[in-house]
């Protein structure tokens, strides 16, 4: 028997508003919401501000990780969001940023990462015998 460790999802969202992905303080926002509405926990994060437009950031999870990077010139954003949280947590994470760009056209990809054996945990059942009273 297999366990998945952590789920992967990449996502290319085209036809977002110029506006949503230009600014590093929009895109930080949304991702510090992702974290928030899938219930994940934030470590630490890093945003950039490129000129004369886009952004890109990470936030380090203690599940994993969660990224993007924008060019809003061209209505794309590219979107990672990848952890070993739950699954429910990395379509959660996803879900609230699809909510909130609002791409016209998504091409996404999902990937369980980490497949190892279970191991049965060893029970020990000792027989004693009780003394009669």
């Amino acid at each position: 028997m297999e366990k998945t460790l952590g789920l992967h999802i990449l996502a290319d969202l085209y036809g977002v508003e110029f506006d949503k992905i230009d600014h590093v303080e929009d895109v930080r926002e949304l991702l510090e919401g992702a974290v928030k509405y899938a219930g994940l926990s934030k470590l630490s994060s890093h945003f950039h501000q490129f000129y004369p437009h886009g952004a890109t950031g990470v936030i380090l999870l203690e599940e994993s990780h969660i990224s993007i990077h924008t060019w809003p010139e061209h209505g794309y954003a590219a979107i990672d969001v990848y952890t070993c949280g739950g699954k429910e947590k990395t379509f959660k994470a996803m879900e609230y940023i699809l909510k909130v760009l609002k791409p016209k056209r998504i091409d996404e990809k999902v990937a369980e990462r980490g497949t190892v054996p279970v191991h049965k945990e060893a029970t020990h059942i000792e027989k004693i015998e009780l003394e009669t009273v």
